[in-house]
């Protein structure tokens, strides 16, 4: 076993190297602005923009204006096999590696205000016994955070890496997870900050030649977290998973957008999220938008979202999104669902004897069960399970309490 901590600290802005500079060709509309590293390409939004409309601005606590500041800090801690490297490379090293580039403000300021990003790189054909684990820490400072992460996977290497967020911070992060060619790797992503935390950036995937990635998202915590996952194809053959759950109380905002490029032939997607909500002022958002290029001939893609309102009060945003451009695919298609609990589900476990509050217990577990077992780290699936129940004591009650008492 190796642990290593560092402090995760960014400073001021690059000098304006034209590296930096450069947009990264991708497709613009509406739903998914241009992608560039260049901030003049991304102006400060109004909130009547596609991509900025159901996030609270004023709740950001000042990431949109932090345009060359000097950033708080975040601890890094890496508790990986010995194969896995840690190194600290520049922003313009972390540009040259070839990943996506930011697609909105947030994700290009959390880039332009480091002076340095961290590398997490498993080497090629290494396949590792037990998961990789980075701990991202807020320390409670006022001051923003802003942090550049790479997380690149060789050809051939199989392995499951977690990041965690927990602690306090006001925090903007671009995250970029490259995958080389046949490689298979599994990614987890829990947000789990405490109550008065606020974190938005970009996960940035590219899916290697015959590539299999999963990746899934887990948010609980913070009083507002915006993550947009992206993600796009090095070529034909890549297959890509993305899971994710999100359970919001009074006056938390949880904001998931994710946006497919399948810019290469035969390459496959499944998207699959579910969300809970409780507590008035709970607002949840999931936008899923999946575009499939001319070139794109014989893919395959799907995109699910499901939402399970548990009190009055709540609003839960979803709209699935396809872009195509050719009509020959193997399929694509995309659904969404919001409400309440099922009447019948409650009546079916009540008729044999089992109390309201459990009954109800029991149908959100297997609401989130199915997403979760996916997971495949027995650990991280415990603590996620014992967060949903954590959760639940707030309009169920604790295991073998009656509702309301």
């Amino acid at each position: 076993m190796s642990v290593e901590t560092r402090p995760y600290v960014t400073s001021t802005a690059p000098n304006g190297d034209s590296a930096v500079a450069a947009a990264v060709e991708a497709p613009s509309s509406h739903l998914h602005p241009v992608a560039s590293y260049d901030l003049a390409d991304h102006p400060k939004p109004k909130g009547l923009e596609e991509v900025w409309r159901f996030t609270p601005l004023k709740r950001l606590r000042g990431l949109l204006d932090a345009e060359g500041t000097t950033g708080g800090r975040l601890d890094l801690a890496l508790d990986a096999p010995e194969q896995v490297q840690l190194s600290e490379i520049s922003t313009e090293q972390a540009i040259a590696l070839g990943g996506p580039a930011p697609v909105d403000r947030i994700a290009a300021l959390a880039v332009a205000n480091s002076d340095h990003a961290v590398l997490i790189e498993i080497p090629a054909e290494v396949q590792l016994e037990r998961p990789a684990v980075i701990t991202l820490t807020g320390t409670g400072s006022a001051e923003p955070v802003f942090g550049q992460l790479v997380i690149k996977v060789g050809p051939y290497a199989r392995g499951t890496v977690v990041l965690e967020h927990r602690g306090s911070a006001i925090y903007a992060g671009s995250l970029a997870i490259l995958v080389g060619d046949g490689a298979n790797v599994e990614f987890v992503g829990l947000q789990l900050w405490d109550d008065d935390a606020v974190h938005a950036g970009q996960v940035a995937i590219k899916v290697g030649r015959d590539a299999q990635v999963r990746t899934m998202a887990a948010t609980l915590g913070g009083d507002l977290v915006r993550l947009v996952e992206t993600a796009e194809y090095a070529g034909p053959g890549g297959e890509l998973e993305q899971f994710g759950l999100f359970f919001a109380d009074a006056g938390q905002h949880l904001e998931h957008r994710l946006f497919v490029d399948h810019n290469a032939p035969r390459t496959k997607s499944y998207v699959d999220y579910r969300g809970a909500l409780q507590g008035r002022g709970a607002h949840t958002v999931w936008v899923g938008d999946v575009l499939i290029r001319k070139i794109a001939e014989g893919i395959k893609t799907y995109e699910t979202n499901r939402n399970l309102v548990l009190t009055d009060g709540c609003r839960a945003d979803s709209v699935p999104n396809l872009e195509i451009e050719t009509g020959e695919i193997e399929g694509a298609g995309h659904a969404s669902a919001t409400g309440r609990f099922d009447d019948e589900q409650l009546f079916y476990l009540r008729s044999r004897g089992i109390d309201e509050a459990e009954a109800r217990r029991l149908v959100v577990h297997g609401f989130f069960a199915d997403i979760i077992r996916r997971i495949g780290v027995p650990e991280i699936e415990q603590r996620l399970l014992a967060a949903v129940e954590a959760e639940l004591e707030i309009t169920v009650g604790a295991p073998g309490q009656e509702v309301g008492a």
